[in-house]
């Protein structure tokens, strides 16, 4: 299957399938964690049932996202041992440290209070069991805060020294962690986490209202879902933007792939809204381009000089059709994003946000976009990156362990194997739990049921597929 590639592609194609698999959990979970502690915190201020219902409800499905996403993550550190040996021996004493943080602040802040989370509610009290979501939420975010601190870093290295056998060694922790991409990069993707699970949620609300618009849970969901992405996406967009002129300071030849820019112009570059970009003939062709817009955007003004690839070696160059097409799946899918909220304000204001039906499948059609565009976003900036994976300083092809291609194509095998099998179980059972409406709560035990057991999960069951369906269907 894999004749004529060498193990340097076949590892990148390893590690591309990975992490992306890898970080569409993590991506829900951020913003579902902060989502649940909202849900828990406003039960807990109005004493309303539907929030507490609605929390008992998404619980198991961040259960079930969290240990997934753990799963698919230790296989990611493995990764740099066995196909990276070469980038952990030079770039280790950088990366590892951040990678340990993570590990012992936000993963054991996560693992320490997740249980209490999850069956602690009728044991430890309504106070102490909303500090563990909050602790939870927070490390959550503390994760996202050391990742991105690590990868920014390689995107943007500074703080560092080499030594005499080539290894980047610290010099200054506080460069290295707050690196000049690391604020745009941490917003744009924890924002970005946030649209997905807004648009996660809404879909889930907006599939139930067109089947029962009567039903609280369902109205009260896609409220708060539309909400977020009303006032999320513009934001992200602003960001996006900030974190594009960041980009361009730092790591110009990217933009020049993302914007297709083979040629410098010197008196103000277009914008290529679509076009087929040719990386052998340096050109794009069929182009569907706006005179001068790539400037204004860029540097704001009309007829401000951009280079482009042609000023820069060809093996500098990145994969720009990759790079090109990325970048507009996720602005494409951005601008997606600020019409459905355009459209749910205006259902709000006209009194139509829960009986309107085609706002309702406009969302449920956008319900997988964030994931998509995430997954875009990633692939722009690390195929943007090449060929280095310490931009600058270290290229991707001195980075690669020592092995041949039929040993990296047949663990690429078995991981695609084993991920397809073992995920679109668990991604079955995900929207499985999806298809059943919220339920209202039996009279008299808003106060302390545990939520697990409502959810259809219990200690005995664990988070084991097939023991959870059938306490769901003890329960029903």
């Amino acid at each position: 299957m894999f004749e004529g590639f060498d193990a340097l592609f076949l590892a990148r194609i390893q590690f591309a399938f990975t992490v992306s698999f890898h970080f569409i959990f993590p991506a829900f979970t951020i913003g579902l964690a902060s989502y649940l502690a909202v849900l828990e915190g406003l039960w807990l201020w109005t004493g309303r049932a539907v929030f507490l219902d609605l929390f008992r409800y998404w619980i198991k499905i961040f259960a079930l996202t969290f240990a997934m996403g753990v799963v698919s993550g230790i296989v990611l550190s493995y990764q740099f041992g066995t196909n990276w040996s070469v980038f952990s021996d030079r770039a280790g004493a950088i990366v590892g440290p951040l990678m340990a943080y993570e590990v012992l602040t936000a993963f054991f802040l996560e693992a320490g209070f997740l249980g209490i989370m999850l069956f602690g509610m009728k044991r430890v009290g309504k106070g102490l069991h909303f500090t563990a979501t909050l602790l939870v939420a927070a490390g959550t975010l503390m994760s996202a805060f050391w990742i991105i601190a690590a990868n920014s870093w390689m995107q943007t290295p500074v703080g560092h020294s080499v030594n005499e056998v080539g290894q980047f060694v610290p010099a200054d922790w506080w460069e290295i962690i707050f690196s000049p991409s690391f604020p745009y990069r941490l917003v744009h993707t924890v924002l970005g986490a946030y649209l997905t699970t807004a648009l996660a949620v809404g879909a889930v609300g907006a599939w139930h209202l067109l089947r029962d618009r009567s039903n609280e849970g369902a109205r009260v969901m896609f409220a708060m879902a539309m909400g977020m992405v009303v006032a999320t996406a513009p934001v992200q967009v602003v960001a996006g933007d900030l974190h594009g002129l960041n980009t361009l300071q730092h790591q110009p030849v990217k933009i020049m792939a993302m914007e297709g820019h083979f040629e410098s112009h010197p008196e103000g570059a277009p914008l290529y809204l679509l076009g087929l970009p040719d990386q052998e003939a340096a050109t794009v062709r069929y182009p569907l381009a706006i005179p001068n817009a790539g400037s204004l955007i860029l540097h704001h003004s009309l007829t401000a000089p951009m280079e482009g690839l042609e000023s820069v070696p060809r093996e500098e160059w990145p994969p720009v059709p990759v790079v090109f097409w990325s970048f507009r799946i996720m602005v494409g899918l951005g601008l997606l994003m600020l019409a459905l909220g355009g459209l749910a304000l205006y259902a709000r204001l006209r009194g139509r946000l829960h009986d309107w039906p085609l706002l309702h499948r406009f969302a449920i059609a956008m319900g997988p976009a964030g994931f998509v565009a995430i997954i875009a976003g990633w692939v722009t900036t690390e195929v943007g990156r090449q060929p280095y994976t310490v931009y600058g300083l270290m290229r991707t092809a001195e980075s690669v362990s020592p092995l041949g291609a039929p040993a990296v194509a047949s663990s690429l095998v078995a991981f695609v194997v084993v991920y397809f099998t073992v995920f679109s179980v668990g991604g079955w059972y995900i929207l499985r739990l999806m298809a059943h409406a919220p339920v209202p709560s039996e009279p008299g035990l808003e106060g302390g049921a545990a939520p697990i057991r409502s959810a259809g999960i219990t200690p005995a069951a664990g988070l084991h597929p097939q023991r959870a369906i059938g306490a769901d269907a003890e329960g029903r």
